[in-house]
């Protein structure tokens, strides 16, 4: 019963407009309450409690570490036995938001004997000998949330700066609160960083990036690109112009070059996709080489089939890979192909017409024409 613990109240907005609780809405592609359990959990806050209705509970998880301990609940005497006995708990009564520079006011702590003893009808009921909270700025409408954002944008990129991450220019960027940033990575303008995202030691960030729940190694690039929900290595370079949709684990030493797409694929340590490609639902292994304007053709119309790519394999240019199929280690596809049945290792695939000139048919055509 020693634990500290929280009371936040997710109130809804007198405002028939708004959708859902303040509390809900989004802070730099954050939600506002997680910013609040997140201070309340480096200020030692062990347990919380969350008074709203039912309708809100799957978002209102989502704002808590999944091994958070955390009651969601608009039942009354649920929140009484949370109180009674605490040693002290935090009540956030209305929409607020932490900010280092803010004073008192907004959030407050007490007793959870004289909490539950306040409320035993009510508890809305005003308490008396109360302690105030430092560091909440309250917040009333959408208006108060864009007031705040470039404030705690800027909070952000100083917290950054201090742990020695270079950002180039600190009011053109944006970070969300989750992001982690190794020491030495240069952070360019046009960058914004989302959710539960990583970035690793000496990268190099932007300009233009967007990065949103993903892992970057240590000394990586990312120019000009958006990435989604996967895992860069180390030493890879990705883009410019380039798309990483999510569920991609894309390994070492890898180059993911100007207009190419990625999609739910696994690419091995040391492949080079410099350009114009597109390689969707697909297992590539190391060292391979893909040539301008290849496609995995990955969808009938119906379903998505896999292709398999070994290690050391050389896709030429203009190819399309049928998926299902499989490209044998150390293959070679010569350019213009299309494969639609597997390649054995070490073999050379050539899937195209024979060409076939005709002399003389262009003249003859423009003279047709007059020309």
């Amino acid at each position: 019963m020693d634990q500290n613990r929280a009371v936040i109240f997710l109130t809804t907005s007198p405002d028939p407009e708004q959708k859902k609780p303040l509390m809900l809405k989004d802070i730099l592609f954050c939600p506002i309450l997680t910013w609040v359990v997140r201070k309340l959990k480096r200020d030692g806050v062990e347990r919380f409690f969350v008074v709203c209705g039912p309708q809100y509970t799957d978002e209102v998880r989502a704002c808590f570490p999944a091994d958070a301990d955390a009651v969601i609940s608009d039942e009354h005497p649920k929140l009484l036995d949370f109180v009674s006995g605490a040693r002290r708990v935090i009540v956030i009564s209305r929409p607020v938001v932490p900010a280092k520079q803010a004073g008192e006011g907004y959030v407050y702590s007490a007793e959870g004997s004289a909490l539950a003893e306040g409320w035993q009808k009510a508890a809305t009921v005003f308490l008396q000998n109360v302690d105030g909270e430092r560091g909440w700025i309250a917040l009333n409408s959408d208006a108060d949330i864009q007031n705040v954002e470039l404030h705690l944008r800027d909070e952000i990129v100083a917290e950054h700066l201090a742990n020695g991450v270079r950002i180039l220019d600190p009011k053109a960027v944006y970070i969300d609160p989750r992001v982690e940033i190794g020491r030495g990575t240069m952070v360019l303008p046009g960058t914004i960083l989302r959710g539960a995202t990583r970035i690793g030691q000496d990268c190099v960030i932007g300009p233009n990036a967007m990065v949103r729940d993903c892992t970057v190694g240590d000394e990586s690039e990312v120019n000009a690109s958006q990435i989604n929900e996967s895992s860069i290595g180390w030493r890879t370079h990705v883009g410019p112009f380039a798309y990483v949709r999510p569920n991609c684990r894309i390994g070492d030493d890898i180059k993911v070059g100007d207009f190419v797409e990625v999609k739910n694929s696994t690419i091995g340590d040391g492949t080079k996709i410099s350009h114009l490609t597109y390689v969707g639902d697909s297992d590539v292994g190391k060292k391979v080489n893909f040539g301008c304007g290849t496609v995995t053709t990955n969808y009938d119309g119906f379903k998505k089939y896999r292709c398999t790519i070994g290690d050391e394999s050389f896709i030429g240019c203009n190819t399309n890979l049928v998926a299902p199929v499989r490209v044998g280690k150390g293959s070679y596809i010569a350019a213009g192909a299309t494969i639609t049945k597997d390649v054995p290792e070490d073999a050379l695939a050539v899937a195209r017409v024979q060409q076939e000139n005709k002399d003389g048919w262009a003249a003859r055509r423009r003279k047709m024409h007059g020309k």
